[in-house]
């Protein structure tokens, strides 16, 4: 049965079979007809000489299935699209965090072209972060229609290409008076960044089978989380902090060609080996997904989303756990050298730490989910634990030990990065048929808009108050969405969905045997 799936064949229905005992031409035997609601009918003869038939007609096609034959098949070249969108994933991440953890340097370098008060100098560095999630807000909508109504392809090479673009105008950028002109490109890149947070969830949805999409799912986010860790680590060695202007803008200018160089490749690979979606689903979940969605009203799906009351606490929820993320790594910089000045490099691999540990949260997360589909209770957990792992590296700062902050850092990244991909999958199953580009759009959104809030207040509390008073702020607001997480009432819906097929399978086999359990009692009392 390779064309046609089993699960696309109906079996008798326990629930209506009305079975009749006739007696036959033959003497001593006696005939069993079983017939269900759908048609399908089995006569079994018996006699007292125990010689048993079975006659049957032979599977009938669903009407679900329609006359075109339905199979669900994972393709090798899945893992091939996963990879490129992870390589721009990756370039975009990159260069979303790349001038912050040098912020002292930019501040210094492009000091000319920079507001006169030492607040709004900084505050503007930090919008070379802030524009990420700033452009993201307003043009999440036009791109989550984009990606339901044109595909992932279609994303995939625009994203990339405005990446690229972006990437160059930077080199056009070097020079202390051309402030403006290294904003204009930040904002290019961002707008590159519209798709790249909301494509791990439908990529791995369109691409991979139910036993994998939560792992997919995490190793998408891999990808930005990767670009994230080498914009902490490489450019602090790249433009070190030196007295001497000339060699600061030698040293960001070939930081620069280098990232257009490894964006323009990407564009061109992704432009020649990005396909838009399998031939066949990998998942009956993704079949039942695309029949449900086809020809529905992008309005329509998203007036649904924000009337699910679950929804709605997971997107606050979310918002405030990665928001909260954005504004330390925003910050890291600032946040570092307060307690160890001059540990600029330091600084950059206290960044990469708390990634990397976060890329292991995310992946660890997945194969959890995978296996133990809780995802309400994997979402709880790993927020509690973001937030108190934030208590430990608030108040641990000012050990003097730097090697208790990458501890501390590292701990809270594990599990504040690691809640990514889970946000994503337990969005999923709360919305499941509608799209996960749309879901997982607002979840992003609402990162943003947090993202911004909590950057600008942290910044104007440290300047005002203390490091200290604006890490505090992050722990109650990571309280606040723990509490959130915990009202939210789980609803599997995708994962409903998903076992349909098995549900039916194991129910279609139970109906066969007690046919033959029948068939044989009859015989038995002959």
């Amino acid at each position: 049965m390779d064309s046609v799936s089993q699960g696309d064949f109906l079996s008798p229905d326990l629930s209506t079979v009305q079975q009749k005992v006739e007696n036959s031409d033959t003497p001593g035997q006696h005939a069993v007809n079983t017939s269900g609601d759908n048609g399908l009918e089995m006569k079994i003869h018996t006699g007292s000489n125990d010689t048993k038939q079975l006659t049957a007609p032979p599977p009938v096609a669903s009407e679900d299935a329609g006359d075109e034959n339905v199979e669900t098949r994972v393709f090798k070249r899945r893992w091939l699209m996963l990879g490129l969108f992870c390589l721009y994933s990756f370039s975009n991440s990159f260069q979303w965090i790349h001038l912050n953890i040098i912020a002292n340097v930019i501040l210094r370098y492009y000091n000319t072209s920079l507001p006169g008060d030492t607040l709004q100098q900084e505050t503007a560095v930090d919008w070379l972060s802030m524009v990420y999630m700033l452009a993201y807000v307003p043009l999440v909508f036009p791109a989550t229609w984009l990606m339901d109504s044109k595909g992932l392809r279609v994303c995939n090479v625009v994203g990339s290409f405005l990446n690229a673009v972006g990437a160059w105008v930077k080199c056009a950028s070097v020079s202390p008076d051309r402030f403006g002109v290294l904003m204009f490109a930040q904002t290019i890149c961002s707008v590159a960044q519209i798709w790249v947070l909301g494509m791990p969830a439908p990529l791995a949805a369109a691409w991979f089978g139910p036993d994998e999409v939560s792992t997919a799912t995490s190793l998408g986010v891999f990808g930005n989380q990767v670009g994230a860790a080498v914009g902490f680590l490489l450019p602090p060695v790249l433009v070190p902090n030196s007295p001497d202007l000339d060699q600061v803008g030698w040293d960001i200018s070939v930081m620069m060609y280098v990232t257009a160089g490894v964006t323009t490749a990407i564009f061109i690979a992704i432009l020649i080996g990005y396909r838009d979606q399998p031939p066949v689903p990998p998942s009956r979940a993704q079949l039942v997904a695309i029949q449900t969605t086809e020809g529905q009203n992008y309005l329509s799906s998203l007036g649904r989303l924000i009337r699910t009351l679950p929804f709605v606490l997971l997107v606050i929820s979310y918002g405030v756990n990665v928001g909260c993320y954005y504004a330390i790594a925003t910050l890291l910089n600032s946040v570092v050298l307060e307690y160890f000045p001059g540990e600029e490099e330091n600084a950059g691999r206290i960044g990469l730490t708390i990634v990397i540990t976060g890329i292991i949260g995310a992946v660890l997360a997945g194969i959890w989910l995978d296996k133990t589909r809780t995802f309400k209770g994997t979402s709880l957990g790993i927020y509690f634990l973001s937030m108190a792992c934030m208590v430990v590296f608030t108040f641990t700062m000012d050990t003097g030990h730097i090697w208790v902050v990458f501890i501390t850092a590292g701990s809270f990244g594990f599990f504040m990065t690691g809640y990514l991909p889970v946000g994503f999958e337990f969005a999923a199953e709360l919305t499941f048929p509608e799209p996960e580009g749309t879901s997982s759009g607002l979840l992003n959104a609402s990162a943003q808009i947090f993202g911004i809030i909590f950057t600008l207040g942290m910044r104007a509390m440290m300047n005002r108050l203390s490091v200290l008073g604006a890490n505090i702020a992050v722990c109650v607001a990571l309280l606040l969405g723990t509490v959130m997480t915990a009202l939210i009432r789980a609803n599997y819906k995708r994962q409903a969905a998903g076992g349909e097929e098995k549900g039916n399978r194991l129910r279609d086999l139970f109906g066969w045997c007690c046919c033959f359990r029948h068939q044989s009692d009859i015989a038995n009392k002959q």
